[in-house]
C-alpha cells in the first residue's frame, strides 16, 4: 500500500504557485459534484462560478496543469478530476493521525470525508490514560507515549493537532522529530517548525472574528447610506421653500432692495 512517507507530488517542482495551489481543492469539490450528477464536460465560466473563483483566474490555474480544454466543448470532467487529483496527490493512501481527542479531535475522527479525499486516520493519540483503548469512531485510542512508534509504525507524515494550546507545540516538536513533515493545527496558537515542515492553521475563532468585522462594516455603511438619504431628504425642502418665498404676491419676503433673502437649509 503507497504511504505519504514514500510518495511525493512533484508540485513544487512544476511551479506550481502556491495560490493556485490553495484553489485546487476548491474547483476538485466542484467537479466532484458534477461528476457525481454524470455532468460530462463543463465550461471556465461554469466551473469557476461553482468554485468561487472568476474563469481568467481559473484558466490560468488550470494551464500550469497542462490542461486547456477544447474550444465550444469546455473541460472534461472525470480527466479534471483525476489530473487535479493526482496533482494533489490524492491517488495514493495518505495516513494520519489526530493528537486530541477530546470534543474536536473525537469530531475530526468520526469526519467521513477522509476516505473518499485520499486520507486515512491511521491512529489516534491522546495524553489522557483514561482515553486509552476507548474507540472513536471505531478505532482505540492510543497513549500519547507511543507516539514516535505509532507514527513510524504506520509511515506517517501528516499530523492533525487538535490539543489544548499549552500542549501543541510539545506536540509539533515530537511529530516532528518522529518524521511528520506536515501538520495541520486546530490548536490556537502558532506553531514554530524547522524548515521543510508544511502547517496549515485552522482557527475557527479567527474566521468568525473576520466575519464579525466584516458585519460591522456593513452596518456602518447601512448607517451611512441612512444617514445620507436623510440629509438629501431635509435638502430637498430647500428649493421649495426658497421657491414659495420667491411666488409671493405683493412682494412680501423681500429685502429693502427688492431681493428675496437668502433661504439656507438647516
Amino acid at each position: 500500500m503507497a504511504t505519504g512517507r514514500t510518495h511525493r507530488t512533484a508540485t513544487r517542482s512544476r511551479g506550481i504557485p502556491e495560490a493556485t495551489v490553495a484553489r485546487l481543492p476548491l474547483y476538485l469539490r466542484a467537479l466532484t459534484g458534477l461528476s457525481e450528477r454524470s455532468v460530462p464536460t463543463v465550461s471556465s465560466e461554469e466551473l469557476a462560478a461553482a468554485a468561487g473563483v472568476n474563469s481568467a483566474k481559473l484558466r490560468k490555474d488550470f494551464s500550469y496543469l497542462g490542461s486547456y480544454g477544447t474550444r465550444g466543448v469546455g473541460y472534461d470532467v472525470e480527466y479534471l478530476v483525476y489530473q487535479i487529483s493526482r496533482e494533489l496527490g490524492l491517488t495514493q493512501d495518505w495516513p494520519v493521525v489526530i493528537v486530541g481527542i477530546g470534543n474536536l479531535g473525537a469530531a475530526l475522527a468520526n469526519y467521513g470525508g477522509f476516505a473518499s479525499r485520499g486520507f486515512r486516520v491511521a491512529a489516534l493519540i491522546d495524553a489522557d490514560p483514561a482515553m486509552a483503548g476507548k474507540p472513536v469512531a471505531g478505532i482505540p485510542v492510543q497513549h500519547s507515549d507511543d507516539l514516535e512508534r505509532i507514527i513510524a509504525d504506520n509511515g506517517v507524515s501528516i499530523g492533525v493537532i487538535a490539543t489544548p494550546a499549552g500542549a501543541a507545540q510539545p506536540v509539533c516538536d515530537r511529530l516532528v522529530a518522529a518524521g511528520v513533515t506536515s501538520i495541520l493545527n486546530f490548536a490556537p496558537t502558532v506553531l514554530t517548525v524547522p524548515d521543510g515542515v508544511d502547517v496549515r492553521k485552522v482557527d475557527l475563532s479567527i474566521e468568525l472574528q473576520i466575519l464579525a468585522f466584516h458585519e460591522q462594516r456593513k452596518a456602518g455603511e447601512e448607517a451611512d447610506a441612512a444617514a445620507a438619504a436623510a440629509e438629501a431628504g431635509a435638502g430637498d425642502t430647500a428649493p421649495v421653500v426658497a421657491a414659495k418665498v420667491r411666488g409671493g404676491s405683493g412682494g412680501r419676503g423681500k429685502g429693502p432692495d427688492g431681493d428675496v433673502p437668502a433661504v439656507m437649509p438647516a
